[in-house]
């Protein structure tokens, strides 16, 4: 699965690693998902967020923008996506100056 480039890592040697597996196995929820190729999980995050099914499939509450925090690295449409999505349910950027219920790792380049 050519989208799926770190899946070994996590899910084989990560949980093993003997500095941080412990907790990896403890905290670490990996849900791969794809968009292009059939496999367990398929769709763009944004959508999985907004109906509902990543929470449900990972058996979590739904997100809750009091209780939970994102950190959101992409593309810049999905990123602008997802902000769409976040903000609508009552998420809100944090910045070096203001506490916030998700940040941007803004990592892409734009031409």
């Amino acid at each position: 699965m050519s989208d799926l480039a770190y899946r070994a890592f996590i899910e084989d040697e990560l949980p093993r690693h003997e500095l941080v597996g412990e907790q990896v196995q403890q905290q670490l929820l990996y849900y791969p998902t794809v968009t292009r190729e059939p496999y367990r999980n398929q769709g763009r995050i944004n959508d999985l967020v907004e109906d509902g099914k990543l929470a449900r499939d990972l058996s979590l509450p739904a997100i809750d923008a009091e209780h939970d925090r994102f950190m959101l690295c992409g593309s810049p449409a999905m990123l602008k996506d997802l902000v769409g999505v976040l903000e609508a349910k009552g998420f809100d950027e944090a910045s070096s100056d203001r506490r916030g219920s998700y940040v941007i790792e803004r990592a892409f380049v734009q031409k």
